[in-house]
């Protein structure tokens, strides 16, 4: 049985902030079609619309690498205190893996 007692609060962060900016950038599609549509009808918010499109996957990502850090920070606290998440073996090898790096 294995626990993860602590997380590394950077990499955590960067892989929040990655992964929020990338689900970001799947509102952009339905937002350019939202600015087309707005064009068609000749609504004057396309600009606005269109700038926030830019920001937004920016903003997201600067988010989810804060949370990400914090999310960390709480987890090696509450971990340290109580012991961390508990992961048993499912599969047997005949290497045993620890966290993607290949031990003998």
């Amino acid at each position: 049985m294995y626990s993860i007692r602590s997380v590394d609060i950077r990499s955590c962060a960067k892989m929040a902030g990655a992964l929020y900016g990338a689900l970001a950038l799947l509102v952009v599609p339905v937002g350019i079609v939202g600015i087309l549509f707005g064009l068609v009808k000749g609504n004057g918010e396309t600009v606005g619309v269109s700038l926030l499109l830019v920001v937004a996957p920016l903003l997201y990502g600067v988010l989810g690498f804060v949370v990400g850090a914090i999310a960390a920070w709480v987890y090696n606290l509450v971990a340290g205190r109580m012991g961390g998440i508990e992961i048993g073996q499912c599969l047997s090898f005949a290497y045993p893996i620890t966290f993607g790096v290949l031990r003998k």
